[in-house]
């Protein structure tokens, strides 16, 4: 297994921990990979794979790259407080992982 591949598979496996710690028990595996594989060419960037929910213009970032661009979201209202609550549910998380930050903003947009 490559360095890269170590990295990602320790970053899903960060993932999957934290979205165990926020309740979800039934994780869609290929959703999740996803989130994943967009970090492939930042997953050497710790900063890059983490989010700061205590950082407002991370969370317009989130919601402008992510929740508009990615997801389609174009009521930024809904998806700013998606993503506000999902900086919420996460909040005892020190280091919250991106893909698990995602998955979270993902399911509270469905």
């Amino acid at each position: 297994m490559s360095d890269r591949d170590e990295k990602l598979a320790a970053l899903k496996a960060t993932a999957v921990s934290q979205l165990n710690e926020c309740g979800v028990s039934n994780i869609n595996h290929d959703q999740l990979d996803g989130y994943v594989n967009s970090l492939k060419s930042m997953v050497d960037n710790k900063d890059a794979t983490l989010v700061s929910g205590s950082d407002q213009s991370e969370l317009e970032t989130v919601c402008r790259n992510f929740c508009e661009k990615k997801l389609g979201v174009t009521d930024r209202d809904k998806a700013m407080a998606a993503v506000t609550k999902v900086a919420d549910k996460m909040s005892g998380i020190r280091m919250k992982n991106r893909p698990a930050f995602y998955y979270l903003v993902a399911n509270e947009l469905s």
